[in-house]
């Protein structure tokens, strides 16, 4: 059995959750759906299966119920991964640890460590630590635009488009590029989608992100920057807008194998 926790912003038109689902059942087999606010890990009665995390909101309780089931369930993507996908902080501390380009980064309380970093690079672009499909994200010029800390700050990278590359099991699948007039060319954002061959050196960027955090499957974002790519975050609960190819049914194929692995 695979157990399936909804990504709680699904939409009767976007619905990733079902997308998925509906490509299990066509493969002969089954799942339920698990909503990790309803239950207790500790009586639950979930041992030995594969649960896969299309989404989770952003609150303690569930992330700690599906770690607590992790300890005795295949988890796909793992609680850690998730976490580490969540906090831009850790992920651009791997990256730069395993030598992978992203834009340079400065992380702190101080506002004088940050008024330099602005000072040295003149426009950086502020994030929240943990935010997603692009809220938050604001053009700094001076210190004066700073609002409370800690402070995430990175160096501004001239662009008008993006790149989200979907990894599964180690293999770059599908790409989209996704073209805006703002900072974030997120899709929620207003970003434009279309799909897009994935070159090599995108392929190689985006498959050792994945593998730096940890992932069994991501959404690799990447800049162009000159001849090469520098990425800017990797998410675990990733969505597919505008590709190519089928996702949901590799996912698919994806979450069976492993049950199949645990049941051996």
């Amino acid at each position: 059995m695979i157990h399936i926790v909804p990504k709680p912003t699904d939409s009767p038109s976007d619905n990733s959750t079902t997308m998925v689902a509906r490509e299990i059942t066509k493969r002969g087999r089954s799942y339920s759906i698990l909503d990790p606010a309803g239950i207790d890990p500790f009586s639950a009665g979930i041992s030995g299966s594969l649960i896969w995390v299309c989404g989770l909101a952003q609150d303690d309780v569930q992330f700690e119920v599906i770690n607590a089931l992790s300890v005795e369930n295949r988890v796909v993507n793992s609680p850690l991964s998730i976490f580490t996908c969540a906090s831009k902080v850790l992920t651009s501390a791997l990256l730069v640890r395993r030598g992978i380009p992203t834009p340079e980064t400065c992380f702190t309380q101080s506002r004088t460590i940050a008024a330099g970093f602005i000072s040295r690079h003149q426009r950086v672009v502020s994030k929240p630590v943990y935010g997603y499909d692009g809220h938050g994200i604001a053009l700094v010029q001076s210190p004066g635009d700073l609002g409370p800390p800690p402070y995430y700050l990175q160096e501004y990278v001239p662009n008008d488009r993006d790149f989200r590359v979907f990894v599964i099991d180690g293999e770059a699948l599908g790409a989209i590029e996704r073209i805006s007039d703002t900072l974030a060319h997120n899709i929620h954002q207003g970003g434009i989608g279309r799909p897009v061959e994935i070159d090599p050196l995108m392929a190689d960027r985006a498959v050792a992100s994945a593998h730096a955090v940890g992932v069994d499957y991501g959404g690799v974002d990447l800049l162009p920057r000159g001849d090469d790519y520098c990425v800017l975050e990797v998410n675990g609960t990733p969505n597919w807008h505008c590709m190519g190819v089928n996702i949901p049914a590799f996912l698919a194929e994806y979450l069976i194998d492993q049950e199949g692995t645990i049941r051996k």
